[in-house]
């Protein structure tokens, strides 16, 4: 999805409570990593692991100049032998500390083993973000979760998308007001104008 189509997609969201909770949860993304220094970690379920979202927030550290955005994509399966990125494993989750993000994204609840070592690393002073369908543990242990139901309108997919949009914001977005139809259609064709947000 690219910078116009986030922009179209948030134009039919707006007055939701969607556009409004992708953009807080970005912008506590944001906000963390940078106030730290960067450290981002990212990880997902045993079964669903968030490349998706990875490539996307690597595209949006490159765009917004924003480095500590690029995380490291945490694997359970992770073997010495992947390439070096791909290669990092649940023990770097246990080697968390102070000033690093970690970033769960799971569209099920986590298991036991995944739990405990974000337990750990909250314990150990790493801030913790969760986007997944809320209840269980996960809310729980996060310091900010963005809940995405399974009977929602939007699919966890979907508000992934928004979440990197919005924490790659180099500026807050204006305020809607009553504007007149000129402003609203100057800044709409300056979305559709401005160089994408994702290299796909």
């Amino acid at each position: 999805m690219d910078a116009v189509r986030v922009a179209l997609l948030r134009e039919v969201l707006a007055g939701t409570e969607w556009l409004g909770a992708t953009r807080r949860f970005g912008g506590t993304l944001r906000g963390s990593v940078v106030s730290y220094g960067g450290g981002l970690l990212l990880v997902g379920s045993e079964e669903y692991e968030p490349w998706h979202l990875a490539a996307h927030l690597v595209d949006e550290a490159a765009w917004s100049g924003t480095p500590e955005l690029s995380p490291t994509l945490v694997r359970h399966g992770a073997r010495e032998s992947d390439p070096a990125h791909l290669a990092v494993g649940l023990g770097r989750i246990e080697a968390a500390r102070r000033g690093e993000t970690l970033l769960v994204v799971a569209p099920d609840a986590p298991g036991a083993p995944l739990l405990e070592r974000v337990h750990d690393a909250r314990r150990a002073g790493a801030t913790v973000l969760a986007l997944s369908p809320g209840g269980g543990e996960l809310p729980a242990l996060a310091h900010e979760s963005l809940a995405v139901p399974p009977d929602t309108e939007l699919d966890l997919d979907t508000v992934q998308h928004l979440v990197s949009a919005a924490a790659g914001e180099n500026a807050l977005p204006s305020p809607r007001g009553r504007r007149r139809f000129r402003d609203r259609l100057s800044r709409f064709a300056d979305q559709l104008t401005a160089p994408p947000s994702y290299r796909w």
